[in-house]
C-alpha cells in the first residue's frame, strides 16, 4: 500500500486547481477539508488494522461480546466525503492535466 502525505496530496490538488483556472479562496478551503479527511480515513484504516472489524467487547453485564468496529463505518463515510470534494471541485481521471509524470499518472506517494 503507497503511503501518500498530506502535503503531495495538497500540492497535486492546487496544481490540478491552477490548471483549471479555479485556485480561490474556496476551492483552496476545499482542499484542506479533503486533507482532514484523508488524515481521518488514515486513522481509521490503522484502527481497523489493530482491531479488526469485529473486537471483543463487555456489556454492562460483563458478558463478552464481537462488536462491530465503528471505524469500518467511519471510513467509508470518510471516503464518501473526500470524493464529494473531489467531484464539487470538477476533478476526475479524465481531467488530469499536466504535471511530473508521477502526479499525472495518478501517483501522489
Amino acid at each position: 500500500m503507497a503511503k501518500f502525505s498530506e502535503k503531495r496530496i495538497r500540492e497535486s490538488l492546487t496544481q490540478q486547481l491552477k490548471s483549471k483556472g479555479a485556485d480561490v479562496d474556496l476551492y483552496r478551503s476545499m482542499i484542506e477539508d479533503y486533507v482532514f479527511f484523508f488524515k481521518q480515513l488514515e486513522h481509521m484504516k490503522h484502527d481497523i488494522a489493530a482491531r479488526g472489524h469485529t473486537y471483543t467487547a463487555y456489556s454492562a453485564a460483563g458478558k463478552e461480546y464481537e462488536k462491530e468496529n465503528p471505524s469500518v463505518k467511519n471510513a467509508i463515510v470518510y471516503s464518501r466525503q473526500m470524493l464529494a470534494i473531489i467531484s464539487s471541485m470538477g476533478l476526475s481521471t479524465e481531467k488530469i492535466a499536466g504535471g511530473s509524470g508521477s502526479e499525472a499518472d495518478g501517483d501522489l506517494g
